[in-house]
């Protein structure tokens, strides 16, 4: 983050939101820094990002993350009161709304809990109109399974130290896309399939990478130091992408 070096780069098909990648990406680079000796410990992402399978999945590895919920998410029918110890709800009237059974949405196909409320707890309320509608019963609302996930997830981004990862994936992850399609070839990729399309991220990332690299090299250029430490800062630019297991070709330089 230091220095906008790119760590990992990966092309998916568009058929997928974002957040269905996610669990993907940090897999692959966790186990990619670790042999690096880097210490991943944040995941800092825009809202494209957030779901509550991804906040538990990152909690399961050990890592923060700070990741804007999205603007559909909702703790619960408006306000009604939660209460962990008990997993109900109290309503307005201060009725008790338990939870009933877990299910999988059909349509998106995350996990929820649904509560409900008995029949005749809602007969005679005050409210019964506003609250149920004109034909329902009984008081019936579902909640996503990640809430606790997804109020820790938002404590976190509300922090002072949110804030700050906030900034600093503005000024430091943000440019990034600007300057590989501006400058690196990403504006479009002419090629068909998959797996050309990764290559073709993949060479950009790298000549990113080197071009930072290169600041770091500037002064030792004129002796065989130099060329030495150009060598490394090739081989690293390649193991942080790739890993260190990755067949390389020979690079010659001649100088």
């Amino acid at each position: 983050m230091a220095h906008h070096v790119i760590t990992d780069i990966r092309a998916y098909h568009a058929d997928g939101k974002d957040n269905q990648q996610l669990q993907d990406i940090v897999k692959r680079l966790q186990r990619r820094l670790w042999q690096q000796s880097f210490v991943f410990e944040n995941c800092v992402a825009d809202t494209g990002y957030s779901s509550g399978e991804n906040y538990a999945f990152l909690e399961s590895r050990g890592l923060k993350s700070f990741i804007p919920a999205h603007g559909t998410f909702k703790g619960g029918s408006d306000n009604f009161v939660y209460n962990q110890e008990t997993d109900c709800y109290m309503c307005p009237q201060g009725k008790t709304i338990p939870f009933t059974n877990e299910f999988r949405d059909h349509r998106t196909g995350t996990r929820k809990k649904e509560y409900r409320a008995r029949k005749h707890i809602c007969t005679g309320c005050p409210i019964r109109t506003s609250c149920l509608g004109k034909s329902a019963q009984e008081k019936k609302f579902s909640v996503t399974y990640y809430r606790a996930e997804y109020f820790r997830n938002i404590t976190r981004v509300q922090s002072p130290q949110g804030r700050y990862m906030k900034g600093k994936f503005q000024s430091t992850v943000e440019p990034v896309f600007g300057t590989l399609t501006q400058f690196m070839g990403l504006r479009k990729i002419n090629t068909i399939g998959i797996e050309q399309a990764n290559k073709v991220m993949h060479l950009s990332a790298i000549a990113y990478n080197l071009k930072k690299y290169l600041k770091f090299d500037q002064k030792l250029v004129e002796s065989g130091v130099g060329t030495l430490v150009f060598a490394t800062l090739v081989k690293s630019a390649f193991e942080l992408l790739f890993g260190p297991s990755l067949k390389r070709p020979k690079l010659a330089f001649p100088f």
